[in-house]
C-alpha cells in the first residue's frame, strides 16, 4: 500500500512539472496595428515622450494571465489609440529587463499609464476592482497588476477622455 502511494505521489509531481517545464512559450502573437512592441528602454522613452498618454502592457511569453488578456489589450489598442494622444506599447520584461527594472516591475502582467513621459495615476467611474489593482484612494488607479478585463477597459477608456480634452 505504502508502494501505490509513493508512485501517486511520484506522477502528481511528474505532472506538475511537465505542466512548468512544458508551458507554452512561444511568442504571444500581436493583432493589433495599433500596439508599439517595445525592445529597448529607449525606444519605450521616445514614445513616453512624444505621446501625451501611453498605456504600457509589462508582460512574459510564459505567463498565462499575460496570454489571457493580449487579445483585450489589442482591443482596446484598435479603439482608442490616437496618434500623438494616447499610444499602447508591451514590454516584453524577458527582453527588455532594462525596461521593467526601470519602472520596478515584478509581476506580470503589469500596465502603467503615462502622462507626458511621466508615470500617473488615472481617476476612473467604476471603483468595483479586485486586488489587482493598486489604488491608494478609491477610484484612482496607480497600476493594474493581473488580467483585471473590466478595470483595464475602464481605466483606458478614462485615459481616452482625458486625451480628447
Amino acid at each position: 500500500m505504502e508502494t501505490v502511494s509513493y508512485v501517486i505521489w511520484a506522477l502528481v509531481i511528474i505532472f506538475i512539472l511537465g505542466q512548468a517545464l512544458f508551458r507554452d512559450r512561444s511568442p504571444i502573437p500581436e493583432t493589433s496595428g495599433n500596439v508599439f512592441k517595445i525592445t529597448e528602454l529607449p525606444e519605450l522613452e521616445s514614445l513616453l515622450s512624444s505621446t501625451t498618454y501611453v498605456i504600457v502592457d509589462f508582460y512574459a511569453d510564459w505567463c498565462p494571465p499575460c496570454r489571457a488578456i493580449a487579445p483585450q489589450f489589442s482591443k482596446l489598442a484598435d479603439e482608442y489609440a490616437s496618434k500623438g494622444q494616447l499610444a499602447f506599447a508591451k514590454v516584453n520584461v524577458d527582453h527588455c529587463q532594462g525596461a521593467a527594472k526601470h519602472h520596478n516591475v515584478t509581476a506580470m502582467p503589469t500596465f502603467l499609464f503615462f502622462k507626458n513621459g511621466q508615470q500617473t495615476s488615472v481617476v476612473v467611474q467604476s471603483s468595483k476592482h479586485g486586488t489587482s489593482a493598486k489604488m491608494p484612494k478609491d477610484g484612482v488607479v496607480e497600476k493594474i497588476q493581473g488580467a483585471d478585463v473590466m478595470l483595464l477597459r475602464s481605466t483606458v477608456q478614462a485615459l481616452a477622455e482625458n486625451a480628447q480634452r
